[in-house]
């Protein structure tokens, strides 16, 4: 029970409010998670296609390649 408690306080104190005035730091292109949109969209067609799976990522391909 007092692991729990640890885990909640811990989590519960790295949520914080972004003023308004820093939200423009947080926009930047630097700050997105993968630089180049459609490079990331092609890896990921890639390897569903030769997984013969999708997973979430909005593609639909089969496990041939040819999509």
């Amino acid at each position: 029970m007092k692991l729990f408690l640890l885990m909640l306080v811990l989590v519960l104190s790295a949520c914080e409010a972004v003023p308004a005035y820093q939200r423009g730091d947080l926009a930047r292109p630097e700050m997105a998670f993968d630089v180049d949109p459609l490079e990331s969209r092609l890896s990921q067609h890639i390897y569903f296609s030769k997984e013969a799976s999708t997973g979430g990522n909005g593609v639909a391909a089969g496990g041939c390649g040819c999509n």
